[in-house]
């Protein structure tokens, strides 16, 4: 600071001087105000770290109230300050945008969350219309593309539904046997089998390991489709994707995953009998006469009329993601990958929401 009153900067501005610079910057008043006049004709070096500390410096100079001049700097020094500058703006936005991150982060995840409802919305209802469409004109209906969808996802997944079925029987039976034999009441492995398998976990299991197996085939088919422009060719020639790809799909499913609960209660049943068998010394002819008598019709009836709202949603869900997909093969994995833990989670908050309707009406 000179006589008269101007900031006086020279020598060398580098990284090898940066801590004697620091330390004549903090030496500076702290009263400083008004227009202040620096005068750096005398900098004979400047470097990178240079040019930001005396940015760094004029900035916070500023802050304090101080109107800045700044003369004296040759071309390229100046033409350094200026890209500085530059950065230094940047990093201040940097900054701002750090300190209210979680603000912006909540409005943006509200925003997007806002979009992807609008565009699923959209896609429900254009699929119900295409359906009531279809409804009048059924000879337009892909019949072919059903019976494949049948097989591929109600028959071939038969194996690996009745495999984890009947082992889910058998887990329950086993788990319920250590505590029903201590109590005597070993006859009630019946009931207990019966009941959580028919109202509960068989249509839950289901529509779980369908939604892994089918909904995420669902996505990748059509997200396949769409990456190579297929989508684009079908409306070009005038026919609905949605009636070619969704509209078959659902269907099939809403057939399809009620019957594959069937066969999962079947399995299931027939696992906890084996235990029964062997744990608790229940026959089958007793556990049989016990089931004809304990579980009631509408047991079994709840768990099945869940299983066409679960199928819906699995389907509708896969294609939704699918459609979705743009840009690359990256893009198919990953809306895959939301199928999947999408059409899981609305199948199991439709489950707790039919267990709180049930109750209600104490059926």
């Amino acid at each position: 600071m000179s006589a008269d009153g101007k900031l006086r900067c020279g020598g060398d501005w580098t990284i090898q001087h940066a801590a004697d610079l620091e330390k004549q910057i903090l030496a500076l008043p702290t009263t400083l105000s008004g227009v202040l006049a620096c005068d750096a004709a005398a900098i004979e070096a400047m470097d990178t770290s240079g040019a930001w500390l005396l940015q760094r410096s004029l900035d916070q100079l500023k802050l304090r109230g101080c109107s800045v001049a700044l003369d004296g700097l040759t071309a390229d020094f100046s033409a350094l300050m200026q890209t500085v500058a530059r950065g230094w703006a940047q990093t201040e936005q940097l900054q701002e945008s750090t300190q209210r991150g979680r603000l912006d982060r909540l409005g943006r995840w509200a925003g997007d969350a806002a979009a992807n409802s609008s565009k699923a919305l959209a896609f429900i209802g254009e699929t119900a219309v295409e359906s009531w469409t279809l409804l009048g004109r059924v000879n337009r209906f892909r019949w072919r593309m059903l019976l494949h969808n049948l097989q591929i996802d109600g028959l071939n997944a038969m194996p690996i539904i009745g495999l984890l079925s009947f082992l889910m029987g058998i887990v329950i039976a086993y788990q319920g046997s250590e505590q029903l034999r201590t109590f005597g009441a070993n006859i009630f492995i019946v009931d207990l089998v019966g009941i959580s398998l028919l109202r509960e976990i068989a249509p839950l299991l289901t529509a779980i390991l369908v939604a892994g197996r089918s909904g995420s085939a669902y996505t990748a088919q059509i997200g396949a489709m769409k990456v190579t422009e297929e989508l684009d060719a079908l409306r070009s020639l005038g026919i609905s994707p949605i009636s070619l790809l969704v509209i078959p799909r659902a269907v099939a499913l809403i057939v399809a995953l009620p019957l594959l609960t069937v066969f999962a209660d079947l399995v299931g049943v027939i696992g906890g009998m084996l235990i029964a068998m062997s744990q608790l010394g229940v026959t089958y002819h007793e556990f049989i006469n016990r089931f004809e008598y304990a579980i009631v019709l509408r047991h079994y009836l709840i768990g099945i009329c869940k299983t066409p709202v679960f199928a819906g949603i699995i389907a509708l869900v896969g294609c939704y993601q699918g459609f979705q997909v743009s840009g690359g093969v990256d893009s198919v994995g990953r809306h895959t990958t939301n199928s999947v833990v999408q059409a899981i989670f609305f199948v199991i908050v439709t489950d707790a929401f039919f267990s709180i309707l049930f109750s209600w009406w104490n059926v």
